[in-house]
């Protein structure tokens, strides 16, 4: 999840969007999805902002990747803010064994 200014325009936003997919695509990751959640207004004040513009995105990378992008978003002007949560997923139940009598 990344919050952009809210002083974008659309167009600035596609391209912020794009940038971060296209960084995670050359690197390998897998299953890119991107979530644009729109303007919302903010807890508390980040820097001069109220209000920020909310994108989630969810892909499967190794630990490098993952470095590489949020060092990309932390110098990036237009990210005012930035979060990683790593998912586990759930293993798969091993298939009962059928006993014979």
């Amino acid at each position: 999840m990344y919050i952009l200014r809210p002083d974008l325009s659309e167009e600035q936003v596609n391209v912020a969007i794009a940038k971060y997919r296209e960084l995670l695509h050359t690197q390998g990751s897998t299953d890119i999805e991107i979530q644009h959640r729109g303007k919302r207004r903010l807890a508390y004040m980040i820097g001069k902002h109220r209000e920020g513009i909310y994108i989630q995105m969810n892909y499967k990378a190794p630990p490098t990747h993952v470095a590489l992008i949020e060092r990309a978003m932390r110098f990036s002007e237009d990210v005012i803010r930035y979060l990683t949560l790593k998912q586990d997923l759930p293993a798969p139940k091993p298939e009962p064994v059928a006993v014979e009598s």
